[in-house]
């Protein structure tokens, strides 16, 4: 068994550091800060950061079949042109509750957008309960509404066969499961999959690997955890240098270096001086696990 190593590679202090993503083709990594309304693209071999500012809390960012990207932000999904540095938006979400936004997101096996939307929050993970609702933006920029009734809908990914979506709504501390039919985006049979336990906090951010093993990263907790859905049981847990871990994916060339981002909003100035690095990306390497490249949005 390799050791685990974990770096800090990416030092500047985002407000709520989230959705990261590998861009295979550029070898970079893409990731948003919520409340700093930004979208980053950091290349590691050149250690050049690249950020493009947007009108709105930016929840996630996805990669898109004919180029450029796609975003969840305020309550809008939108199309993001790196070049222009512009946001076009295509779809509108949630026009009855002009306190929600979008948080996390992620593109299933079929090309389709998931993303899910939350109140704005009071302080970090305090909201207004049961506002939120996750949606899926399909190819020619309609939208579903799965269900409703979310208090911060994050983490999302499916099984290797595609019959299973699993998904995490923070504040029930749950990691969830559904069957899935990747021809029609359906979902059904909801249920509890893995419940953390206190020192493991809220989960927020999640990726899958190639043995088909889910990796949570836990808010306030200070860790990645290992679940397998197969038994539901913690089969590893990694702990970080900051309490405020909020997501996780694969990348790098054979995608074996797993990136977590982490947030510094709601931070004392004694817990900030404890933990300098919160806000910052770190790289995991010596896991002995790859993951998968991400889906790319089809519209």
């Amino acid at each position: 068994m390799s050791s685990i190593k974990i770096e800090c590679v990416m030092g500047e202090k985002l407000r709520i550091g989230e959705s990261p993503l590998w861009e295979e083709k550029e070898g970079t990594l893409l990731f948003v800060d919520i409340t700093g309304q930004k979208v980053y693209r950091w290349n590691p071999a050149s250690n050049n950061l690249q950020t493009v500012s947007v009108e709105a809390p930016v929840g996630s960012v996805a990669l898109r079949n004919s180029g450029s990207y796609v975003v969840a932000l305020g309550n809008k999904f939108g199309i993001l042109k790196w070049e222009d540095q512009s946001v076009t938006t295509i779809a509108h979400v949630d026009e009855d509750k002009p306190n929600n936004r979008f948080n996390d997101g992620k593109v299933d096996p079929g090309g389709r957008f998931f993303a899910g939307t939350m109140a704005q929050e009071l302080q970090p993970a305090v909201v207004e309960r049961n506002q939120g609702s996750l949606f899926v933006l399909l190819a020619d920029h309609s939208v579903i509404t799965h269900f409703d009734k979310v208090d911060i809908s994050n983490g999302m990914d499916w099984s290797l066969d595609h019959k299973t979506f699993f998904y995490i709504d923070s504040l029930s501390y749950s990691v969830d499961a559904f069957d899935y039919d990747v021809t029609t985006a359906n979902i059904s049979n909801r249920r509890c999959l893995y419940r953390l336990g206190k020192e493991e906090c809220l989960p927020d951010g999640m990726c899958i690997d190639i043995e088909g093993k889910l990796w949570i990263a836990c808010y306030n907790g200070g860790r990645v955890i290992r679940i397998d859905p197969e038994t539901g049981k913690n089969i590893q847990t990694v702990k970080l240098p900051v309490d405020k871990v909020t997501s996780c994916c694969f990348g790098g060339k054979d995608y074996s270096e797993m990136y977590v981002t982490s947030a510094s909003d709601g931070m004392d100035d004694q817990w900030a001086a404890r933990q300098p690095q919160s806000g910052c990306i770190f790289k995991i390497t010596g896991l002995n696990v790859k993951g998968i490249p991400p889906y790319t949005f089809a519209g």
